[in-house]
């Protein structure tokens, strides 16, 4: 646990008691504050209660008039479509709204750093697609060069229930929007932009607001390495600004799958399967990936050159990244290969969230009996038509059925309602070297608590074949 320094006989809100919330406030607890714990959900509470946290209900004007800051859980609105009850009341008061990410920060650099010869470093991973895949893929190279390694943020686990900062150490953080949106301090040693593509635009009042949020890890962070990828106009531009900022080139590594980045900037590209390092007007190294069948596809090469760009920042070799690249499997849930049955091929991709993140998976398989839905984004399944050339079925879930089915209109397609059946049928339906893709391009919130138990739900359908 990371005590939180700076409020020490205060009390403290918080507002949201999942992993986040429960964390920070034991975190203001070591560091000699009172937490005000409250949660809307009934059931949170109890839960929250069996974990000796304090329950204190910050819709009273008494108990919220205590309070020095209230700490938020990112996934309570503060500003779009319109603020939780308790942080309106909290803006009307003048009382500081902050988050767990914002507290991590401004706690985590201890002064007996000062004995270290090689002080702790944090990375932060932000992007719409991929940061959990890039986190772990960070986290899996460091480990596999023995430098001391923990990772947390949005991949899971809570920043502040991360330990201490020990010599050498680097502790590598998925930040999502809502995390850089609302964090009053953002520090990092390097940071990482992946791709843009939009997202969660109810919440940040459209891609502006959206990409406004992704920015301040690198306007307001001012990290000493940018990583930043630049095959959309928001990364390119991005890196700009940050170029801008500091009048050189030097602090931006740009990378892309699908240019050649060839100038005298650091850069770092995809040219036929190899990654290819390039600095100073000149290739310094390339990395063969065309046989890494558990990273395939263009939107893993993506992670890669970020994962080897923030590697190659902090001085690790590029045969020894090569080296650890050969034995990671990936993550659970994100383009996950659980095996065959019968020459079918099974992929748990249950992460694909978003049309985005879906086409990429589609993109990566042949001969696919694709089972798709769920609670329904924006943009629908429009953003994938036409339908990839991959796809030899589509097997329709969830609460989206319906309206996925009309707009899929004349496109052959069968609806199942479960992911039960869809899996069932499709199975029937395929032929050895056929494969069955779950990548809903929708959130689970219909059906499942979470995209963790949807994808489990697969792999047990799986197991049972």
């Amino acid at each position: 646990m990371i005590p939180v320094r700076g409020y020490k006989n205060c009390f403290v809100g918080v507002l949201g008691l999942g992993l986040s919330g429960i964390a920070t406030a034991r975190a203001l607890e070591s560091g000699g504050a009172s937490p005000l714990c409250w949660d809307d959900d009934q059931a949170v509470r109890r839960e929250a209660k069996k974990c000796g946290v304090q329950i204190h209900d910050l819709n009273s004007e008494s108990i919220l008039s205590q309070v020095s800051v209230l700490v938020v859980s990112p996934g309570i609105p503060h500003l779009f479509p319109k603020p939780h009850p308790i942080i309106a009341k909290a803006l009307k008061k003048g009382i500081v709204i902050d988050n767990d990410i914002s507290l991590f920060f401004r706690s985590f650099a201890l002064n007996s750093w000062s004995q270290f010869q090689k002080i702790p470093k944090v990375i932060c991973v932000t992007g719409s697609n991929g940061k959990s895949t890039t986190t772990g893929l960070i986290h899996h190279i460091l480990s596999e060069n023995a430098v001391p390694v923990e990772s947390g943020g949005n991949i899971g686990r809570a920043v502040l229930s991360l330990k201490p900062g020990i010599e050498g150490e680097v502790k590598v953080l998925e930040i999502s929007s809502y995390q850089a949106d609302l964090a009053r301090t953002l520090q990092p040693d390097l940071a990482v932009f992946l791709n843009f593509t939009p997202d969660h635009s109810e919440r940040h009042a459209g891609n502006g607001g959206y990409f406004a949020a992704k920015s301040r890890l690198f306007t307001m962070g001012a990290p000493d390495k940018s990583i930043i990828g630049v095959d959309e106009i928001e990364g390119l531009f991005l890196s700009n600004v940050v170029r801008e900022e500091f009048k050189s080139a030097e602090p931006v590594i740009a990378f892309s799958v699908d240019s050649m980045l060839k100038g005298f900037n650091w850069s770092v590209f995809m040219k036929k399967g190899f990654l290819i390092e390039w600095r100073n007007g000149r290739q310094v190294a390339s990395v063969d990936l065309r046989e890494k069948i558990y990273l395939a596809g263009k939107h893993n090469h993506q992670n890669i050159c970020a994962a080897y760009a923030s590697c190659r920042s902090i001085g690790i070799a590029p045969k020894k990244i090569a080296a650890a690249l050969s034995t990671f499997k990936g993550l659970p849930h994100r383009m996950q290969i659980l095996g065959r049955k019968n020459g079918v091929l099974f992929v748990n991709d249950s992460k694909a969230t978003n049309c985005a993140s879906a086409s990429k998976a589609l993109e990566s398989f042949k001969n696919i009996h694709w089972i798709v839905g769920g609670k329904e984004k924006d943009p629908g399944i429009e953003g994938l038509m036409p339908i990839n050339k991959n796809v030899k079925g589509i097997y329709l879930i969830g609460s989206s059925e319906k309206s996925f089915s009309k707009k899929l209109s004349q496109i052959n397609h069968l609806k199942c309602q479960t992911l039960e059946k869809a899996v069932k049928i499709a199975f029937e339906n395929s032929k050895p070297s056929d494969t069955i893709l779950l990548a809903p391009a929708c959130s689970s919130f219909d059906q499942f608590a979470s995209f963790e138990e949807r994808g489990n739900r697969f792999i047990e359908l799986f197991k049972e074949f």
